[in-house]
């Protein structure tokens, strides 16, 4: 999902692009309503979080300009308290919602999660499923599409392991897709994404006063996938007293708000994902045996891009079309010397690899095609290697801080780092000292 922040104010546009990557929500901001429309002529969006007060126009303006473009993207309208009038006006030309300043995070995600499963709703998927990134003639796919048009049919629980980029989300998707439940929303969250103190509320909702700054009922994703699909991606991340909860999900079908008193009934089928070792997680006792046999009632294994290399040529062009639609341009034609390069890489970073070259490669080409002097893996192994080590060196700080229950003194001092060090370290990675997070 991909959402554009239109708002003058920057502490805002940080803010919201910062929760909504917490949420796994994809986000681009413009400041003015002129850079707004020069980002929308360009770039898809699914989702539009358009203030009223821009400097240079209304936000009114900027709606109706994308009405006379056609450009469908649904609009969330951000006013303060004396602009509310000027926010139904708004809804009445074409916004789909709006939000009155200071408003709560959560209930945003909330909104635009409900306008993307509205989207889907009103162009439902063929009843072959239609998700056109998830395609290979290898007997390693056709394999694959057996096995989930087998499941698709059935609504037991699903777990789809494999590498990071292989599509986990997109194969769940495609399960949805063609289940006689599409119509259904399909809801999605990334369990590493959630900040563990507010993972409970999030999965199962929380009544009027339920906690501190509790100031509504508030539905969980369980209710907001209804009859449909709940994925659960990164599941191995889920803390063990969660866990719990989840596993008495699976057994009872049932669920109760934080603060509640009764128990709602769940319908959704549950598909999890994971790229991390379960069985090991299971032996090392940081993931419960019996909720691991009850997520992995039906399991499928995404094989790797480099197991499957004769797929990318056909996946190749696919991405090509996709990322220049995005950029507003034609799409290239690969040539046959740069296909034989993309099928020759070995992937570390699978299909998101895959498209993040493409995309590299269309800024580079003449437009016409995309050659193979155009396709740099350098740059990306580069980044890939010092993301890699920046991951090693927080979750070292991460752990040391949860051991020392936040004494930073002591955290550095096993580490063999000085304490100015590990402070910056901390603000660099965004850790909460005191949570180890």
């Amino acid at each position: 999902m991909a959402v554009l922040i239109v708002d003058d104010e920057q502490n805002i546009r940080r803010a919201l692009k910062k929760y909504l990557a917490l949420e796994g929500i994809d986000s681009a901001c413009a400041e003015t309503g002129a850079e707004a429309q020069e980002r929308l002529k360009k770039e898809r969006f699914d989702a539009v979080l358009l203030d009223l007060k821009l400097p240079d126009m209304s936000g009114q303006e900027v709606l109706a300009w994308m009405g006379r473009q056609g450009i469908a993207s649904p609009v969330v309208m951000i006013s303060a308290h004396g602009q509310i009038a000027d926010a139904v006006s708004a809804l009445k030309s074409g916004a789909k919602d709006y939000l009155v300043k200071p408003f709560d995070p959560s209930d945003l995600v909330l909104k635009l999660r409900s306008l993307l499963e509205a989207e889907k709703a009103a162009h439902p998927p063929s009843e072959k499923g239609g998700q056109e990134e998830f395609i290979g003639g290898t007997p390693l796919m056709r394999r694959l599409f057996q096995q989930i048009d087998k499941v698709a049919s059935t609504d037991v629980t699903v777990l789809i392991t494999g590498e990071s980029g292989t599509g986990k989300e997109v194969a769940a998707r495609e399960i949805h897709g063609r289940s006689r439940n599409r119509q259904e929303p399909f809801v999605a969250v990334n369990i590493g994404g959630i900040h563990e103190g507010l993972m409970e509320s999030e999965l199962f909702g929380h009544e009027k006063g339920a906690f501190t700054g509790a100031v509504n009922r508030k539905a969980g994703l369980f209710e907001l996938a209804g009859q449909g699909c709940l994925f659960l991606d990164e599941i191995g991340e889920m803390p063990l007293p969660l866990q719990v909860k989840l596993l008495r999900v699976l057994q009872e079908r049932k669920i109760r708000r934080l603060g509640g008193m009764s128990d709602l009934p769940v319908g959704a089928r549950i598909v999890s994902a994971t790229n991390r070792d379960l069985e090991a997680m299971v032996r090392e006792g940081r993931f419960r045996e019996d909720l691991y046999y009850r997520i992995n009632v039906f399991r499928i294994n995404l094989p790797p891009l480099r197991e499957r290399q004769e797929d990318i040529p056909v996946l190749g062009d696919y991405l090509l079309r996709k990322l220049a639609l995005r950029m507003g341009r034609s799409a290239p034609a690969l040539a046959p010397e740069a296909a034989e390069k993309l099928r020759s890489y070995s992937y570390p970073g699978n299909i998101r690899e895959l498209e993040n070259i493409l995309e590299r490669a269309l800024i580079y080409s003449d437009g016409r095609s995309i050659a193979a002097e155009d396709l740099d893996f350098h740059r990306l192994r580069d980044a890939a290697a010092a993301n890699s080590l920046e991951s090693v060196e927080r979750e070292a700080i991460r752990s040391a801080l949860i051991r020392y229950q936040g004494n930073r003194t002591k955290a550095a001092e096993e580490l063999g780092i000085s304490r100015k060090t590990i402070q910056n370290k901390i603000k660099q990675y965004g850790l909460d000292p005191l949570r180890g997070f």
